[in-house]
């Protein structure tokens, strides 16, 4: 349950404590879910196509369970280290790939992504502007985005994976900035595995829109 302050509510000290327990149990969780999925992908970096198919499928499910999950204790908190695990090992072999032919764009990627979620998130906590129409928004761009991509696969456009990085990018700022909101204005603790899920993988796709980007100037 999220909650949204009137125009003249002040928090309270007790307020400030929950929320900033819930920020650290949040940021300690997208820190662990990281941490399973850089151990997946060195573990699943030579991986069959096929097999990197079955894990993504195995995390896809493990993140619909984690939304069910919530209040049921420790389960969420494995769910979301499943979800990061499975993951890694789907994309294991296309970062082992970018590792071998351009070591510098997963550095560089990696560092673009600390600073966007960074400046994002912090710009998403801030902010008491609401920000739910820009998280619909951007949701229904995401949708969009697939659509694009799917699109690229039968049809040949000039810069196309650069345009549709380019636009991932500025979707996923609205996406974590709402999420960062989301968290500010949380007051259950019960819901830090599904807000750090949300922020994880918003970390995870701009990681690997700044991959495509930094790895396709070689």
């Amino acid at each position: 349950m999220y909650y949204s302050p009137s125009p003249g509510y002040a928090p309270t000290a007790v307020d400030r404590d929950q929320t900033a327990t819930l920020f650290g149990q949040v940021m300690w969780l997208v820190a662990f879910a990281a941490g399973f999925f850089t151990l997946g992908c060195y573990v699943g970096r030579n991986l069959s196509p096929g097999w990197s198919i079955l894990w993504f499928i195995v995390g896809f499910g493990c993140l619909i369970a984690l939304n069910f999950a919530v209040r049921r204790g420790n389960a969420g908190v494995i769910l979301l280290m499943g979800v990061g695990l499975f993951l890694g090992l789907a994309m294991g072999p296309a970062v082992a790939y970018y590792s071998t032919t351009s070591p510098q764009a997963v550095w560089q990627a990696a560092g673009a992504t600390a600073l966007f979620m960074a400046g994002f998130g912090a710009a998403g906590y801030a902010t008491r502007r609401d920000l739910s129409a820009l998280g619909r928004i951007s949701f229904f761009a995401l949708i969009a985005l697939i659509l694009f991509g799917i699109v690229l696969i039968f049809v040949h456009i000039p810069a196309a994976e650069m345009l549709y990085s380019i636009l991932g990018l500025i979707i996923f700022a609205g996406l974590t900035m709402f999420d960062f909101q989301r968290l500010r204005r949380s007051r259950g603790i019960t819901s830090a595995p599904v807000l750090a899920a949300s922020i994880f993988l918003d970390a995870l796709n701009v990681f690997l829109f700044f991959l495509r980007i930094f790895g396709g100037r070689d």
